[in-house]
């Protein structure tokens, strides 16, 4: 089976087309092939499928083998490997994801050739649809949360998967790998969340550091850049329009009038190759001694 991987703002991932292992092995794939020693390594996985009502059906799942339902950065990596591998004939390209269909544009002149523009959809802002617990129809923003007898002001924003925002003085010296995780699965969240530290430097411009859920600190997260910018507006903190510095590279978000928010950045292959005939069996080896473990 051939493999790709492609990269977007460091944030990276391993793209199968057509996969053929049965749906219960599929965690365990994941957990394989993310491996950065034993396996490819990888952010997430990636599984490319026709589709029927867009042209691609994307599923990522995590380090872990938890599946998510979108991923932004693995988005502009699908559309423009389909893009180029002559899956689709059009730089605009529909995907659909577990958060609905999404459409992306290839830049294909100007200063941002080669860039690809997501249209993210419409944030989602009530409380219970984040999902987070508390009086459904509020929003959450700038909450106060205790965690780790440390008192934390939380603004949550979903973009197809759940965001826990917090902003601090200087990005650089935030708690992301202890206060990151006590985040990602603290009871507030039903289903777990991304975590997000937030720096203002500008009206203009935001600098982050990511916690994903399901894969501990990444250099970017398109869904988690696009959190931060609506959730920087919602606080008075920016305007719509925003750079978002991440670790891997920078992003533009745009939150327009029609409450779409779009994110344009780069994607690029770093390598393909095809997987071993012993992967099989090392992967069943895997599945079974998780199930031992567990």
């Amino acid at each position: 089976m051939e493999f790709f991987k492609w990269q977007g703002l460091g944030n990276d991932f391993v793209i199968l087309e057509d996969c053929q292992f049965a749906e219960e092995k599929l965690p365990g794939l994941a957990r394989a092939l993310c491996d950065r020693h034993f396996g490819i390594g990888a952010d997430g996985m990636v599984l490319l499928f026709p589709g029927r009502r867009a042209s691609l059906v994307m599923r990522i799942f995590n380090p872990d083998g938890s599946e998510a339902e979108m991923c932004g950065n693995a988005l502009r990596c699908v559309a423009k490997y389909a893009f180029e591998k002559g899956l689709v004939g059009d730089p605009v390209v529909e995907v659909e994801t577990k958060a609905g269909i999404k459409k992306a544009r290839i830049i294909l002149d100007g200063p941002e050739k080669g860039l690809v523009q997501v249209d993210m959809g419409e944030p989602v802002l009530e409380r219970e649809r984040i999902p987070v617990m508390g009086p459904p129809g509020t929003r959450v923003i700038e909450e106060e949360l205790e965690v780790a007898g440390e008192k934390l002001e939380i603004t949550a924003v979903s973009m197809g998967n759940p965001h826990c925002l917090l902003f601090v003085p200087d990005v650089q010296e935030a708690p992301v790998g202890q206060i990151g995780p006590l985040l990602e699965k603290h009871q507030l969240f039903p289903q777990r969340t991304n975590v997000e530290f937030v720096e203002v430097r500008s009206p203009q411009e935001i600098v982050v550091r990511v916690w994903e859920r399901g894969v501990g600190e990444t250099l970017a997260c398109g869904t988690g850049a696009c959190a931060s910018a609506v959730g920087s507006f919602l606080c008075g903190k920016t305007g719509r329009s925003v750079r978002v510095r991440l670790p891997g590279g920078q992003l533009l978000i745009e939150w327009l009038p029609d409450n779409h928010v779009y994110m344009t950045g780069p994607a690029e292959e770093v390598f393909q190759g095809v997987l071993s005939e012993k992967f099989e069996q090392k992967l069943e080896n895997l599945i079974q001694e998780r199930r031992v473990q567990n």
